[in-house]
């Protein structure tokens, strides 16, 4: 981990001064694992770019991926834990940040006006998991596809920094039924993709859910 990471607007916004202080920089390539299952939780992480799966060995002995974060916290319960209860392993290369969880903890504490900004943060989390679960509720990937554009995107615009794979990783369903998911909606012109993001042509259809 370097010193003195260059923090994104989110973090800047979120931590108070003593906590910047203490962040530090970590580079993420592809196979590292920041933690693992059952190691005690020392440091809070905030991915900044690329990507990181948390991942558990299910019952059969196949691993379980129980979370893809792009950007923002991974394990936020862990604050609270004595033990990690899975791995974290990047997928794909990028940056993230660091924050020891004492002087978390401490800050939380004892800092009001952090800690409601914390609980902002949290429940801004909790919409996007309730968008994740209504998402899987739905059966044609066309479909899937286009209500995380609208949950997930912006302005009707989302990134696919790590491609199509990936996508379909997260929305469950095979990288063979996505291509024509989209080769479909792009045929009738609902979607329009370029490099790096897939776009609704004319615009969001809905808001997130509550």
């Amino acid at each position: 981990m370097n010193s003195s990471p260059t923090l994104p607007d989110t973090l800047r916004k979120l931590l108070p001064n003593s906590l910047t202080a203490v962040t530090s920089s970590v580079e993420l390539y592809k196979g590292k694992r920041l933690f693992l299952q059952r190691q005690r939780p020392t440091h809070m992480y905030f991915v900044v770019s690329g990507e990181i799966v948390l991942e558990r060995m299910g019952e059969q002995g196949d691993s379980v991926v129980l979370q893809r974060v792009r950007q923002g916290f991974l394990a936020e319960a862990s604050l609270q834990s004595g033990r990690y209860h899975c791995d974290a392993v990047v997928t794909t290369p990028g940056q993230a940040v660091a924050l020891p969880i004492e002087p978390l903890k401490a800050e939380l504490a004892t800092d009001s006006a952090f800690a409601l900004r914390w609980i902002g943060m949290l429940n801004a989390e909790v919409r996007r998991l309730r968008a994740q679960c209504e998402r899987m509720s739905l059966k044609g990937v066309g479909e899937r596809l286009l209500h995380m554009i609208e949950t997930e995107g912006a302005e009707g615009r989302l990134r696919i920094g790590s491609g199509l794979k990936s996508l379909a990783t997260e929305l469950a369903v095979t990288h063979e039924a996505l291509y024509r998911a989209v080769a479909a909606l792009e045929k009738d012109c609902t979607v329009l993709r370029e490099k790096g993001f897939i776009t609704l042509v004319q615009g969001p259809r809905s808001s997130a859910p509550a």
